[in-house]
């Protein structure tokens, strides 16, 4: 075990990074919220994440072929298909995409108030004053 490395850190890492890219897809939606036909986007939830749903690499088929990358990004972005469209076509629902944005802001929140305090206990256990 590498003292260095601990696992609610990198998992906090994770979780981090996943609300900092949601929230980049939900602003993007909110921003063509006026625009004709713009279907609205999402990434896949954190539980999917963190069981390895859509993390899939492409296939290299044959020796002479170059390796594959993945889309950047922690989560895939997936079509939020809506239940309503406007009359030009946009499936961007606004209290939808402001209520998704408060949850990754209270989740972005939690999780950097957890890191806090692990930081703290770590400096307290280490003898080190704050």
């Amino acid at each position: 075990m590498d003292p260095t490395r601990i696992a609610l850190f990198d998992l906090a890492e994770k979780r981090l990074d996943w609300a900092a890219q949601r929230q980049t897809v939900l602003a993007a939606n909110i921003a063509n919220i006026n625009t004709p036909g713009y279907q609205g986007q999402d990434i896949q939830s954190f539980d999917q994440l963190l069981a390895g749903a859509g993390d899939l690499a492409p296939a290299q088929t044959q020796p002479g072929h170059m390796a594959g990358t993945r889309p950047g990004g922690v989560a895939s972005v997936k079509k939020n298909p809506p239940a309503i469209k406007a009359l030009d076509g946009n499936g961007v629902p606004l209290d939808e995409q402001l209520t998704k944005v408060a949850d990754t802001e209270t989740t972005q929140s939690l999780v950097t108030t957890i890191w806090k305090t692990y930081m703290g206990m770590f400096t307290t256990a280490l003898g080190k004053s704050a």
